[in-house]
């Protein structure tokens, strides 16, 4: 039998929910309330680091970095992001242009309708004028 562990915290409590189940589901499948052997006992992990939310562990000695390799790494995320970001201008702007060319195409369309219309208004109104006389 595998035993799959979630954690979830709640103030600070880890708490075993599949192993619970598991463990009763056990108890109630054997029909007896003895005590498990070891191998049933479900496994509860401890979480990777008892530090509270919020609080950083320090960095090894070996990965400090000096203030000028920090200056540089910043420099570098910087033209990075500016880079990006020239990137996603110039596409925007190249999805602008497309969509107000698309919009232009749609006005000329529905002057054309529009003319062709008032067109046929007149005629229609020149024929019932006609027919009035």
């Amino acid at each position: 039998m595998t035993m799959e562990t979630i954690e979830s915290r709640q103030d600070g409590n880890i708490t075993d929910s599949v192993a619970e189940r598991e463990s009763a589901h056990m108890h109630t499948q054997t029909g007896q309330n003895s005590i498990p052997t070891l191998a049933q006992l479900p496994q509860v992990t401890s979480p990777t680091t008892a530090l509270p939310q919020g609080v950083v562990m320090a960095a090894s000695p070996g990965s400090l970095h000096s203030p000028q390799q920090l200056a540089e790494e910043a420099t570098r995320k910087g033209e990075l992001r500016l880079m990006e970001n020239r990137e996603a201008a110039r596409e925007c702007h190249r999805k602008k242009k497309e969509y107000v060319k698309c919009l232009e195409n749609r006005v000329a369309v529905l002057e054309n309708q529009n003319k062709t219309l008032i067109e046929e208004l007149k005629a229609l109104k020149d024929l019932y004028c006609h027919k009035a006389e």
